[in-house]
């Protein structure tokens, strides 16, 4: 199972899909994220290399907040109201 942002996403789904198994991840941001990184959305998760692997987790930190940093915002917004 690849690995991203401290996730094991599912060998056996679709790229796409996989992705969405990462907290702050939905369909439409990993449609996106495939379309900038021009990895195929059909593709297996499975058949990521490492390159695309490293690539993919350095995007979304990037680019995105995801998984830990998201989950902190939202609980720091809960316990300010």
């Amino acid at each position: 199972m690849p690995r991203v942002v401290g996730v094991d996403i599912p060998n056996d789904k679709r790229l796409e899909i996989a992705m969405t198994d990462i907290y702050g991840v939905g369909r439409g941001t990993a449609s996106k994220v495939c379309v900038e990184l021009q990895f195929d959305p059909g593709m297996q998760a499975r058949d990521l290399t490492e390159e695309q692997i490293t690539n993919l987790t350095h995007h979304l930190e990037k680019h995105y907040v995801v998984e830990g940093q998201l989950r902190r915002n939202i609980a720091s917004a809960i316990g300010r109201l």
